[in-house]
């Protein structure tokens, strides 16, 4: 069945005649009635009842134009989403990233996107699996290390590891601690597979010190909510919750951070697209953090 007779056909039905349908598509009467008869020959059914000289549909023919109607639309929408492939344009955009990533970073991001922008959606990946969700279907990846040699990638942003303590904590009235103060409380921390926790493990080697009194949670909101309740130092890289202060840490190189990095396929048909994004991403993560996340250390 071509398309081409299908068209011709709808077209007949929707203006009325076959002289009016030839005109819209600059065609001949001819041709036009020639191609709706092999149409009827192919599917086995009188599409029109031909009265001396005039068609109208038949009870077939009402029957089968929705669907062909349908079957145009959708060849038509196929068509525009070529063009828009072939252009590099993309509809929707699924974003990978830890969950905290996701719930400070990712999301008050794509709360700034326009109706220009795609459509965003976002899958929540461990940190170690976040680049492999490329392969798997998903257009950008926010990871805590440096991306892998075969995609391309940029870096987004230095983010802090806070450690949060509440108001009434002696600690409270400081904008920074020093990491061998800090190891004097007892802290409150992530499982050794999460970055902030790693940062913190590099810190302390790179200082030669040890741990104190240290417990560990699976979620650093949990994290927070314990020190909230006055019981340690939570040493966490999400935005502050409970009413918490903030304390940057100061260890032998600096505050410690994590690093922020975008990767997304080479090949990818939107791959211009999706670098425009993480550029704006990390334009966006200096105007929620401040100047002082912008260099990244690969």
């Amino acid at each position: 069945m071509e398309l081409r007779a299908v068209r011709y056909f709808v077209t007949i039905a929707e203006t009325g005649s076959v002289t009016a349908a030839a005109a819209a598509m600059h065609l001949t009467q001819p041709s036009v009635s020639r191609q709706v008869r092999q149409l009827e020959r192919r599917l086995g059914i009188d599409l029109f009842v031909r009265d001396e000289g005039r068609l109208r549909l038949s009870a077939a023919g009402r029957q089968f134009l929705p669907v062909a109607q349908r079957l145009l639309a959708q060849v038509q929408a196929a068509e525009d989403t070529a063009r828009q492939i072939a252009a590099g344009r993309l509809d929707r955009l699924t974003v990978a990233a830890p969950g905290t990533t996701l719930t400070d970073v990712i999301a008050p991001f794509l709360a700034t996107l326009t109706a220009d922008d795609p459509m965003p959606a976002v899958w929540k990946e461990v940190p170690v699996s976040v680049y492999t969700a490329l392969a798997r279907g998903a257009d950008l990846a926010i990871g805590t290390t440096p991306w892998p040699a075969h995609l391309d990638g940029m870096p987004l942003a230095e983010l802090p590891v806070w450690a949060y303590v509440p108001a009434t904590h002696p600690l409270a009235d400081r904008g920074t601690v020093a990491l061998d103060e800090l190891l004097r409380h007892p802290l409150l921390v992530q499982a050794g597979d999460f970055h902030p926790r790693r940062a913190l493990d590099q810190a302390v080697t790179a200082a030669r010190l040890a741990y104190g009194s240290l417990h560990e949670f699976g979620d650093a909101e949990v994290a927070q909510a314990v020190a909230a309740s006055g019981r340690g130092v939570a040493v966490v890289s999400d935005d502050a919750r409970f009413d918490l202060h903030p304390l940057a840490i100061h260890g032998p190189h600096g505050q410690v951070h994590i690093s922020l990095y975008a990767a997304w396929e080479p090949s990818h048909h939107g791959a211009t697209t999706i670098r425009a994004l993480a550029t704006r991403l990390a334009a966006f993560c200096v105007t929620r953090y401040g100047e002082q996340v912008v260099r990244v250390r690969g």
